[in-house]
């Protein structure tokens, strides 16, 4: 198959306003070929979306190149579209006519462009709902009317970024099962598709080849070629193996050469997942508790649990961090701290996370020296934000602070006032003394 699209070296960096430098994207090497959906697939944060904004030509990357059939993409003569994980629909224009801005923008005749787009919202099932605006029409509807301005342009390449997350499940399944069929049928003129998702089962379901994604910063860890035969069924053994075989490769801690490598100890500005301290004492009694007895598979547990793709991984990382669970090959186990929290009464589970977070999360022992050595036995959260800000981006920043927020003020290590954006002694742990 044709290479019609490779990333050769490319380097994505931001310079913050003191100065420094923030990599979100390291030596990427990548390559679409024609004919295939390929998924990139990671956590959030891990630079995917950035690495379709430099693809789309909306960023220009720090290093490296982007070609398009071994050309730059103005000689190529290559049309890319992309779809959203918002709507992000003119509300004051009726679907014909959110449609019928990429045409406009071409400079199509009105004539064309009335005839293309009529078309193309026939296509994605939305005949009939020309004239309404998009206040009258669903979730699934309004992203009917994205994926039908994008294939109107008749794109060589979608780029499509998260379009399904903001969906329900059945609206979702609905969608993907709609565009599948125009592409296998060849009802759409497109090459390639690229689709960004955090979904194990969607890439799955949907695509050709997987290429996982790593964070801090972002770098291709692995690919997984996908044979299984379209339309795909999620109960099949087949599929089943597919799930798990990438559970195990998202959570063996990969390498940029595939390599499973042993999870490097946490530093102070290390992303931490914003979970709260409820639910991973629910998880930890669930894993507990029959039928896993304080070992399951943890596409078991998503399946079990119908929590999300991301939301189970965001709760394994969050207890492999604080120690206590151990994770490997697609399991999670308890380990001893586990088993003890989940054994033990209000006050002890309180003590017992305490000394997790002073052992285990260096941004929790900091915050608590720091309040220690000061007058008052308080700080100001700025002082911590601006820190973490020096070597953080600040959206990561942001929910670094406040996942160790929530964990210090259900331990009772540290006391937050909101008002007042201060972190105190005011109401520690009687093990913190």
């Amino acid at each position: 198959m044709q290479a019609l699209l490779e990333l050769n070296h490319v380097t994505q960096s931001f310079v913050k306003a003191e100065g420094r430098e923030l990599k979100v994207l390291d030596d990427v090497n990548f390559t679409l070929k024609e004919g295939e959906i390929v998924g990139l697939l990671g956590k959030s944060g891990s630079g995917k979306s950035t690495l379709l904004r430099v693809i789309a030509g909306l960023i220009q990357p720090s290093a490296g190149e982007v070609t398009f059939s071994g050309k730059p993409k103005a000689d190529a003569g290559f049309t890319i579209s992309m779809v959203f994980q918002t709507f992000a629909l003119f509300p004051w224009l009726t679907v014909l006519q959110n449609v019928e801005l990429g045409l406009e923008a071409l400079g199509v005749p009105d004539k064309e462009m009335r005839k293309r787009a009529l078309e193309a919202i026939d296509l994605i099932g939305l005949d009939g709902y020309e004239s309404a605006y998009p206040r009258e029409l669903s979730g699934g509807m309004k992203q009917r009317v994205g994926f039908a301005r994008a294939l109107v342009v008749n794109p060589t390449i979608l780029l499509m970024d998260e379009p399904f997350s903001a969906l329900d499940v059945l609206t979702a399944e609905t969608l993907k099962t709609d565009l599948l069929e125009l592409w296998m049928e060849r009802k759409i003129p497109l090459k390639s598709i690229l689709l960004v998702t955090h979904n194990i089962e969607e890439v799955v379901l949907m695509c050709d080849r997987i290429v996982i994604f790593n964070s801090n910063p972002g770098s291709i860890a692995a690919e997984i070629k996908i044979d299984l035969p379209h339309p795909r069924d999620h109960q099949s053994p087949a599929f089943t193996a597919m799930v798990e075989q990438i559970y195990r490769v998202m959570t063996s801690g990969m390498t940029k050469r595939g390599i499973a490598a042993k999870p490097a100890e946490m530093t102070m500005h290390d992303k931490l997942p914003r979970v709260s301290p409820n639910q991973l004492a629910g998880l930890m009694e669930e894993l507990a508790a029959a039928p896993y007895n304080g070992r399951a598979d943890i596409p078991d547990l998503d399946q079990s649990l119908g929590l999300g793709t991301e939301d189970i991984l965001h709760l394994v990382e969050a207890l492999r961090v604080l120690k206590f669970a151990d994770v490997a090959e697609g399991d999670i186990s308890l380990g001893l701290q586990g088993r003890m929290f989940v054994d033990a009464d209000t006050h002890i589970r309180k003590q017992i996370f305490a000394e997790q977070l002073i052992q285990n999360v260096p941004l929790a022992a900091y915050i608590y020296r720091v309040l220690q050595g000061r007058p008052g036995n308080t700080a100001p959260r700025i002082r911590f934000l601006t820190q973490l800000e020096d070597l953080m981006a600040e959206e990561d920043a942001i929910e670094a602070l406040a996942a160790v927020t929530s964990w210090g003020r259900y331990a009772e290590l540290f006391a937050y006032d909101d008002n007042k954006e201060t972190y105190s002694l005011e109401n520690p742990s009687a093990e913190g003394d």
